[in-house]
């Protein structure tokens, strides 16, 4: 029922009482009234049908204390087809705006009018106004996992995923009828799967329909493999592109790569959260791979060329210098991840200098040498200084 319908209608005339009339006399008016024409005793009469729902909507408004005072003050505003308003000039004038204006309902202008502003105000207690069409609804987002080797995080990779979602229903093809039959238009919210009621009158409030769910459709008789909801589990493998450089518990959206959406509605997306699997000896500092090298005493000592691994498996050589300390570090500039422009980090080398743990009389005879000719200051002997 719209507002124009709650004004231009006089519903106590309709079940022949009085304004005034107590909700007993009301309800005695509107027993009679249904007796005399339910449909049930004018079979295949129409006019005593369409009299049988004029009195039942008479009777859901001032048989309502709180619509019936919602109404008598919506008809004491904007009574008889005008809004009166008083004039200025002091003799108890008015001047008149027309029902149908005021509330725009199906004219010229086509815009909201009054009616949008007042909501469910004058609409019995937050019913639905809304007529606007039924909107496409989005599809569902996805959410999985992919587990990766270390080269396949560093270098991309294509992994096939095994998903299973949510699709339209193959048995009813969506509609969460059964076989041979339709859904209906939701009355209730006119086929939008939205609502709009007021709070206080003063707050409107948009919401999910109560009475489809926010389909904007009703199943009487519900499909037997999807139970009316039109939905239904499907299970595909799809070829997913994990970019180069991504890190271990990254997530990853991939627009439109979700379930399907309704009524024309644009696919949910697909998120992959990826897991990578730690590599034997290769470390990552972001776009940085790492490596720690082990030397020994004299490779540092002395200075040498070693060669390392790379990620790729070609081996780089490198550069000890002389007299080089343990957990010094050096640099290979790209041959580390890849980065998003296509460039490549570097592989940062730890040199672990090696002390043997064992050693022959020879051996040592040669330390000690060196230990005498190197003549060495005391190496610790700022740790005994005055503080």
């Amino acid at each position: 029922m719209s507002q124009k319908d709650w004004i231009e209608k006089d519903f106590y005339k309709i079940l022949g009482v009085s304004k005034t009339a107590e909700a007993d006399e009301i309800k005695k008016a509107y027993r009679k009234l249904a007796r005399q024409y339910h449909p049930d005793s004018n079979a295949g009469d129409t006019k005593a049908e369409a009299k049988f729902k004029e009195v039942s909507e008479a009777y859901d408004v001032v048989g309502d204390p709180k619509k019936r005072k919602e109404y008598d003050e919506a008809r004491r505003l904007f009574g008889s087809g005008g809004f009166r308003m008083p004039s200025g000039s002091g003799q108890g004038g008015g001047f008149d705006f027309n029902v149908g204006d005021l509330f725009n309902r199906g004219g010229q202008g086509g815009g909201s009018g009054l009616g949008d502003i007042l909501g469910g105000m004058f609409g019995g207690g937050g019913r639905t106004t809304t007529t606007t069409t039924a909107r496409p609804r989005r599809g569902q987002d996805i959410e999985t996992e992919a587990t990766i080797d270390f080269a396949e995080a560093v270098n991309g990779v294509t992994v096939g995923l095994r998903m299973t979602s949510d699709e339209p229903c193959a048995t009813c093809r969506g509609t969460g009828a059964k076989y041979g039959t339709v859904p209906r238009v939701c009355l209730k919210c006119e086929g939008t799967g939205m609502q709009t009621s007021v709070q206080g009158g003063v707050f409107a409030m948009t919401e999910p329909c109560t009475e489809c769910k926010g389909r904007g459709l009703v199943v009487d008789q519900p499909c037997e493999t999807c139970h009316g909801s039109g939905r239904g589990q499907s299970s595909k493998t799809m070829q997913v592109r994990i970019p180069a450089g991504v890190q271990d518990g990254q997530r990853i959206r991939l627009k439109g790569k979700g379930a399907a959406g309704e009524r024309g509605g644009p696919a949910g997306d697909l998120y992959v959260t990826v897991h990578v699997k730690p590599h034997r000896i290769f470390g990552r500092q972001g776009e940085h791979l790492t490596l720690n090298v082990p030397v020994s005493f004299t490779e540092a000592a002395l200075g040498a060329e070693i060669k390392v691994p790379t990620l790729d498996g070609l081996p780089v050589t490198v550069r000890i210098p002389a007299g080089t300390a343990n957990g010094s570090k050096l640099r290979v500039r790209g041959k580390g991840s890849v980065r998003r422009d296509g460039t490549k980090g570097d592989l940062m080398l730890t040199l672990e200098v090696q002390v043997p743990h064992e050693l022959t009389d020879e051996q040592k005879e040669k330390l000690q040498e060196f230990s005498s000719a190197s003549d060495q200051p005391d190496l610790r002997a700022g740790l005994f200084g005055s503080s």
